[in-house]
């Protein structure tokens, strides 16, 4: 690997990480927390942020007032903490952890008052965290219908749509739940940062139906098991109440607040290439599709960068956020950011000073262990030389082991945070 790649490389993994450190819970939720209520403070909450916000929470509370609660995040994602009680369950598919936990956080919501607070701690991950069955499914129906709908290529928002419904939690119901004021601290890892797809909306309106989960069950030919299907058609007759939707009065004591996003991380990744006379280009903060298919619409943009200076002169970093889908074929290892930034390299096949990032703000790619993968145009050249077939690789949905063995996967442990995908292509 030369000097410039190496140089090139160390600029792609220090942006990501001005990224994550605009998210860090320890550094934002400080300036949201709010006076202590007359009564005591409850902290309920899910997420891969979970416990690193509870802790932020118990650092910057007043020690006389009464202070206690329980937070779910996945495992090793947990921190120590006083008085906050941290959880650690399954991750992107939920397990029995998770469902004790959420059964617990909604009888203790059940028990405050009018003079209590109810403070949530809300991140990505929450959907799977915070699983709390609806009557007659057991937590194996629900781990099959998720592991079906994370393989199929749905939209988180489609997959929350049908979490919600088979929830007694998500959907707002634990709004519905309290008869105390609710504040909600939320990192928003979803495209629109609307706090109805943030783990699933406990303490949102929910604009969706059972008709709608029953649809996307059917749009994606997932075989779901019977109890799932008996829940959403007992919905969908009126046998079973509906989520809370807009305008319901029980969010009247609620506020849903949005404190960290996709958009300020990429903002302040931008930051850090001006500070290195780097221009940069924003292309947006909602990103989604297909992983292949953005990768080949970003390559199109890179080639037409590095050829004709246009639409922006080289040196420039492009950079953008989001949450693709894979719609799994292969049987090989790696998440969404390993699988766009295969395609990428095929499609940018070695095109000069040209170099690229794609990672997990959370530090997870899919269920492994890296947070995601860098290229250059040295890669395909590197990959041909250990017997890496990058074409056989991604068919195999296997970018993982591809970037793995040439040393260029970026690993970071969990980030306690979450605002999604970070991706961006730096032409020099």
């Amino acid at each position: 690997m030369g000097k410039r790649t190496t140089e090139a490389k160390t600029l792609l993994i220090e942006s990501f990480h001005a990224a994550v450190a605009a998210a860090d819970p320890l550094h934002i939720v400080p300036r949201h927390l709010p006076a202590p209520p007359k009564g005591r403070t409850l902290v309920v909450g899910a997420g891969k942020a979970a416990a690193s916000m509870a802790k932020a929470v118990e650092d910057h509370w007043p020690a006389a007032a009464p202070l206690s609660g329980l937070v779910i995040t996945r495992y090793r994602h947990g921190l120590p903490t006083r008085r906050i009680r941290v959880v650690e369950a399954g991750h992107p598919v939920p397990d029995e952890s998770g469902e004790a936990a959420a059964r617990e956080i909604l009888e203790e919501v059940k028990r405050v008052g009018p003079d209590d607070l109810v403070l949530a701690l809300v991140s990505g991950g929450g959907s799977s965290l915070l699983s709390l069955p609806g009557p007659g499914i057991g937590m194996k129906d629900l781990k099959a219908v998720t592991r079906a709908l994370l393989a199929c290529g749905a939209s988180i928002q489609e997959i929350n749509t049908v979490r919600k419904h088979l929830s007694l939690i998500q959907g707002g119901r634990l709004a519905a739940a309290c008869r105390a004021p609710v504040l909600a601290l939320i990192i928003s890892d979803v495209t629109g940062d609307d706090p109805t797809h943030i783990a699933s909306g406990p303490f949102a309106p929910d604009p969706t139906t059972y008709e709608d989960a029953l649809a996307i069950l059917r749009d994606y030919r997932i075989d779901a098991p019977a109890p799932v299907l008996d829940h959403l058609q007992r919905g969908c007759t009126g046998h079973l109440p509906e989520t809370p939707k807009p305008g319901d009065p029980v969010f009247a004591r609620v506020e849903n607040r949005i404190i960290a996003t996709a958009h300020g991380s990429l903002v302040a990744a931008g930051e850090y290439f001006r500070r290195r006379r780097i221009p940069t280009a924003i292309l947006g903060d909602s990103v989604t599709g297909e992983a292949r298919e953005v990768a080949q619409a970003y390559a199109a943009l890179a080639r037409e960068v590095r050829a004709y200076g246009h639409p922006w002169r080289p040196p420039i970093a492009l950079v953008c956020g989001g949450e693709t889908t894979v719609t799994v074929q292969g049987k090989g290892r790696g998440g969404r950011n390993c699988e766009f930034l295969l395609a990428l390299t095929l499609a940018l096949d070695a095109l000069e000073d040209t170099h690229a990032l794609a990672c997990d703000t959370d530090g997870i790619d899919g269920t492994e262990d890296n947070a995601g993968a860098v290229c250059g145009p040295d890669t395909l050249a590197r990959a041909r030389s250990l017997g890496l077939e990058a074409k056989e690789r991604l068919a195999d949905n296997d970018g993982y082991t591809f970037f793995e063995r040439l040393g260029d996967l970026v690993t970071t442990g969990p980030t306690r945070t979450n605002v999604n995908d970070y991706r961006v292509i730096l032409i020099l």
